[in-house]
């Protein structure tokens, strides 16, 4: 369980090593059911690191990008990263995943909103899509305060828990991003900041400091 006074988190790229960290997360058969449409069977170690293959294997990276979220101390406490990304789209999948000690800490949407930056600010990119299934509240609310807009609704696209569900497709366009982010930086306290790396550069960081938003 993460300490819950440390308040400062460092994004860093995945390392193969982090997959034992990561699969048990990923054998919790509720939280499979709410937050992936693909995967229904919890992974062994071994299932992990192959369907992680391609996300730690350089030549196999280049339209995908993965971290994790690390506390100053080292626990590992989540993931985020970029999906299917297209340099000739500009545009790519951003997905979130905290683990369940250390939600309700903030890291969701400081580490997603740093993604966003990335994808934005660093790859060039257009548009970030996400979806979710229709009754998680938790990643609803993560991207509507993300500024993501809803763009369909693909009728009982999700089957679990015996039933079927509707997804909810969602988008961020760059001048969205650029609409939303001054104002999410000074919605969120600057107690906690999650930041790439240990360097702690203010624009790296969120929140960032407001004066350097843009």
């Amino acid at each position: 369980m993460p300490d819950k006074s440390n308040s400062a988190f460092k994004l860093r790229p995945l390392e193969k090593a982090d997959l034992e960290v990561i699969t048990p997360w990923f054998q919790d058969i509720e939280d499979l059911a709410r937050f992936d449409r693909t995967l229904r069977v919890p992974f062994n170690l071994a299932q992990t690191e192959e369907a992680w293959s391609g996300a730690l294997n350089p030549s196999g990276s280049d339209n995908r990008c993965w971290f994790v979220v690390e506390s100053d101390d080292g626990q590992v406490l989540g993931v985020v990263g970029l999906e299917a990304i297209s340099p000739i789209n500009r545009d790519a999948i951003i997905a979130m995943f905290v683990e369940r000690s250390a939600r309700r800490l903030g890291l969701a949407i400081r580490a997603t909103a740093l993604i966003a930056d990335l994808a934005f600010r660093q790859l060039g990119l257009n548009r970030l899509t996400s979806y979710y299934r229709q009754d998680n509240h938790i990643s609803r609310d993560l991207v509507e305060r993300l500024g993501c807009q809803i763009e369909g609704r693909m009728r009982e696209a999700w089957y679990a828990d015996g039933a079927f569900h509707d997804m909810i497709v969602v988008g961020l366009l760059k001048q969205d991003w650029a609409n939303r982010r001054q104002a999410l930086a000074k919605e969120l306290s600057p107690e906690t900041i999650v930041t790439f790396g240990s360097g702690g550069c203010p624009i790296w960081s969120w929140p960032p400091q407001v004066d350097k938003c843009k």
